[in-house]
């Protein structure tokens, strides 16, 4: 999106040599007034314009006064003329303007904002709670102050314009609205999890790099009308909301325990086979079909059941 922001060309006069004037005109005006009430009380025709003189010097003084701006790092002052965009002053230190310039601070520092989770539905319709960590900062002033109505956003409304705290908390609502938005967008177009683990498609919670890639991507086309630049967007709360929470760990408590029970029977029939084949490999015992599949039905039993096995000793024969 086009950049409207453009350096102020005015004039800028160093602060400390315009404060030493005005002091100089601020006495030059008091003591033209005094002189010129002593001439008048004196009958002498020349107090008359002495004291006049002195009075448009003070009223000037005190005008030049207003032209003083004090930036620090990282802030800049949005000036005006009657209304008209002028530039954006942004030179840190001490200087003097037009008094009828307006000016109004603006904060060009990095913020952060930790929105608080939402209630999202993801891709397949399942209830989700997400939430979102996020550093902005302002880049381009004109858009932050004429292109959203930055009045009716803030808590205090009078406080814009003349307070930096004021119009930056209103730039915050609206940076929190729009990340409201853009994290529903996003969490919208994924699964929370990969039900059946087979179909390879992103998800929330495996695809941590996609997810936050799309959401600065979306932060930035949002945020991109009142000029501010999305540094860093990550999703940093992310869990089913509470009227399915306890279904769905039931349902990965489920999932574990099948998953394991898989690897278990797998390595009980390793261990089955290889029993198999080192009693037939050496000769110990010759086991005909029956005996094979009793052994491998005790065998599994052991191998595969969740307590400990109670050995019981044949002292007889296998024929028996």
């Amino acid at each position: 999106m086009e950049k409207k922001e453009f350096t102020f060309q005015g004039t800028v006069l160093n602060g400390f040599v315009m404060l030493f004037v005005n002091l100089a005109v601020l006495i030059l005006s008091l003591a033209s007034i005094i002189y010129g009430i002593v001439l008048i009380d004196e009958g002498i025709g020349n107090g008359g314009i002495f004291l006049t003189a002195g009075v448009v010097l003070l009223i000037v003084n005190i005008i030049m006064w207003c032209g003083f701006l004090l930036l620090e790092p990282n802030e800049a002052r949005v000036v005006t003329w009657f209304g008209k965009y002028s530039g954006t002053f942004t030179k840190t230190g001490f200087y003097w303007i037009n008094p009828f310039y307006s000016t109004k601070k603006v904060s060009l520092r990095a913020r952060n904002l930790d929105a608080k989770p939402i209630k999202v539905n993801d891709k397949v319709g399942n209830p989700v709670m997400i939430g979102l960590v996020m550093v902005w900062k302002l880049k381009d002033t004109y858009k932050a102050l004429f292109e959203v109505d930055s009045q009716t956003m803030a808590t205090n409304p009078n406080a814009v314009g003349s307070d930096t705290k004021g119009l930056m908390n209103a730039l915050e609502n609206f940076v929190r609205v729009q990340s409201d938005a853009a994290l529903r967008q996003v969490a919208g177009q994924y699964a929370y999890d990969d039900e059946d683990s087979k179909s390879g498609e992103p998800t929330l919670r495996s695809s941590a790099d996609e997810i936050n890639q799309q959401l600065e991507e979306k932060l930035d086309e949002r945020l991109a009308l009142a000029g501010i630049e999305v540094v860093e967007a990550r999703i940093n709360y992310l869990a089913y909301a509470p009227e399915i929470a306890a279904v769905m760990l039931r349902r990965q408590q489920a999932s574990a325990i099948i998953t394991a029970r898989e690897k278990i029977v797998e390595g009980a029939v390793s261990m089955v086979k290889m029993a198999l084949d080192k009693l037939s490999s050496e000769e110990i015992v010759d086991l005909d079909d029956d005996k094979k599949a009793a052994m491998v039905s005790n065998l599994l039993v052991v191998l595969c059941g969740d307590d400990s096995a109670q050995p019981v000793v044949n002292t007889g024969t296998l024929n028996h």
